[in-house]
């Protein structure tokens, strides 16, 4: 049988391991958001160096007005793109952190729930109401556990759909 300290070390280990998922999703995230920032701007400097190539050897003002609006349309279109792929992946974080927050709290005080049982199981209580007491508590915690997560993924669900209706 497991001791009382191994219990403990194991919710600590599972509580690391979510920590873990959550900070190498986060750097995962950070990486692709800058890859996209370091693309659009790469890309914006090789266009505006072309474009000042161009103004130069415009001839006319109405051709020089021309490339101007050109370039700006193309600038504000790479970034909104840019803008809009940051805003896909920021959602797709906040659905998936929403998702381990509510896998960790439903396991985590499940296996809190059980290890505290089987702690009062080992204690030397002659009174049945005490353990009775005892009881109610952690099954009212349990409850309050759950009703917590549920309530915690509709919150991220409701702000990931809102977040998805004003990207439209």
């Amino acid at each position: 049988m497991a001791t009382k300290q191994d219990q403990f070390n194991e919710l600590q280990k599972k509580n690391l391991e979510a920590a873990m998922r959550l900070a190498q999703l986060s750097i995962e995230n950070s990486q692709r958001i800058m890859e996209i920032q370091v693309s659009t701007a790469k890309s914006l400097f090789e266009e505006g160096v072309q474009n000042a190539k161009a103004m130069s050897s415009a001839t006319d003002p109405k051709g020089m007005m021309d490339l101007r609006a050109h370039y700006a349309q193309a600038t504000t279109e790479k970034m909104l793109a840019c803008a809009r792929e940051i805003a896909e992946i920021t959602a797709a974080t906040q659905a998936e952190v929403g998702k381990l927050v509510g896998e960790q709290l439903t396991t985590g005080s499940h296996d809190m729930v059980e290890a505290m049982q089987k702690l009062f199981k080992g204690m030397p209580i002659a009174d049945q109401n005490a353990l009775g007491a005892m009881q109610t508590a952690m099954d009212t915690t349990r409850a309050a556990f759950e009703q917590m997560t549920r309530a915690s993924t509709e919150a991220f669900q409701a702000f990931t759909q809102q977040g998805g209706k004003g990207r439209k």
